[in-house]
């Protein structure tokens, strides 16, 4: 299909500009994680996805991630039932939850997800240790910091990381990965360089210091206006969605409107 076609065109030009900026900011592009955001993609485009192999997706909203994460494994179970083939489905699919996550969503949200990206507050972190799951590892998790200082904008405090990760040091059923953050949304990418600068310092400041534990090592910036230049600045993980599936999906009134209205 057409649509698919330009899924898969979209995809693989994501890829080549994530090796490129990797080159530009000397990193090793084999380093860096793509994080295709659902946000705006059906079904099918995320199933075509995991047959060119990707195995990474990332969703905010909860009862989209619920959905998708449940069509999509009974797609990976049709094909472990089929066997072995040409396709490149990967084993298993990571679901990566990087919106706000609110304390009553947490049991449903945690069984399913590989990495949550944006715990912000020690209640939170709480919520998460006390979800009763049957655990054979710790839940990893990202501190998501507020880098940019935008009022309203989900995230902590850069001074307060150092204290909440001191907080949750105790917390045996939690693994603090790295960090998150979103840097303002711009029309010049440029413009996000600062937020990736210091969030990247911040980044090697706790790396290097005693607080943190082995495994610290996930640096989680950059969507579809800014990728390029978080990779750049240092990020290993990049949570894109709208340059690989496209834009939203005109609503149906409004695309039978304009096409009769000849415009």
């Amino acid at each position: 299909m057409p649509s698919q076609a330009k899924t898969a065109d979209r995809y693989r030009e994501v890829r080549s500009r994530i090796e490129d900026a990797a080159v530009r900011g000397g990193h090793s592009p084999e380093g860096i994680h793509l994080v295709a955001v659902t946000k705006n993609a059906s079904i099918a485009q995320v199933r075509e996805l995991i047959e060119l192999g990707h195995g990474d997706f990332g969703e905010g909203r909860m009862q989209h991630f619920l959905q998708f994460a449940a069509q999509i494994e009974e797609f990976q179970e049709r094909h472990r039932e089929l066997g072995p083939s040409d396709a490149l489905v990967p084993d298993a699919v990571r679901w990566h939850f990087i919106g706000h996550l609110q304390r009553n969503k947490v049991k449903r949200i945690l069984p399913l997800t590989r990495l949550v990206h944006s715990v912000d507050s020690l209640r939170l972190a709480e919520e998460i240790q006390a979800c009763p799951l049957q655990r054979e590892t710790p839940s990893e998790v990202l501190i998501q910091v507020n880098t940019s200082g935008e009022r309203g904008k989900y995230g902590i405090a850069p001074a307060a990381v150092t204290h909440l990760i001191d907080q949750m040091d105790t917390m045996m059923n939690i693994r603090i990965r790295g960090l998150m953050c979103m840097a303002p949304f711009g029309e010049d990418p440029e413009d996000s360089r600062r937020v990736f600068q210091r969030t990247r310092e911040l980044f090697d400041e706790l790396k290097s210091s005693a607080i943190i534990g082995e495994g610290f090592d996930i640096l989680s910036m950059g969507m579809s206006n800014d990728f390029e230049v978080a990779v750049e600045c240092g990020a290993n993980v990049v949570r894109v969605g709208t340059s690989i599936f496209g834009p939203p999906a005109e609503p149906e009134e409004d695309a039978k409107a304009t096409a009769s209205s000849g415009s």
